[in-house]
């Protein structure tokens, strides 16, 4: 299956919704995103990432670069909502735009590659695996203000 792997614009916005809207249970409108779209479009380091088929969005994720001053640490990329539509699962997509994305990463100097999923992902924590992310010793703490 030929998937054409590109940067995202405002007119794939509404698509990449309905995607994460489907693959995560969640209820972003179609205007908060396009807000925050256009807000971040300029900033280099916020890069939205679609995998295209037959003109349809069946794969994304988003990349943010988070340069530091910090030598260990040094630049890195953290990517999020890694997801493929249903249907299309099972045909290596995901390795396809984890590749995609390694490349940017790479593009952008980046020193790691990080990547946040939900504990009840289970067959994704698989391909992340098998692509070559292990799983730190380390908590992912959040606090709501």
């Amino acid at each position: 299956m030929e998937v054409l792997f590109k940067e995202a614009d405002i007119n794939d916005v509404e698509g990449i919704i309905d995607l994460c809207n489907e693959c995560f249970e969640e209820s972003t409108s179609y205007e908060f995103a396009k807000d925050v779209f256009l807000k971040t479009k300029d900033d280099e380091n916020q890069i939205y990432i679609i995998g295209v088929v037959d003109d349809k969005i069946i794969a994304h994720t988003k990349i943010t670069i988070i340069p530091t001053m910090y030598e260990k640490m040094n630049t890195y990329a953290i990517i999020n909502h890694v997801c493929v539509k249903p249907e299309y699962r099972r045909h290596n997509i995901a390795t396809k735009m984890l590749d995609e994305v390694t490349r940017i990463c790479k593009e952008k100097n980046c020193k790691a590659i990080e990547l946040w999923s939900n504990n009840f992902r289970v067959p994704a924590h698989a391909c992340y695996k098998k692509y070559g992310f292990i799983v730190n010793d380390a908590k992912f703490f959040s606090k709501e203000i």
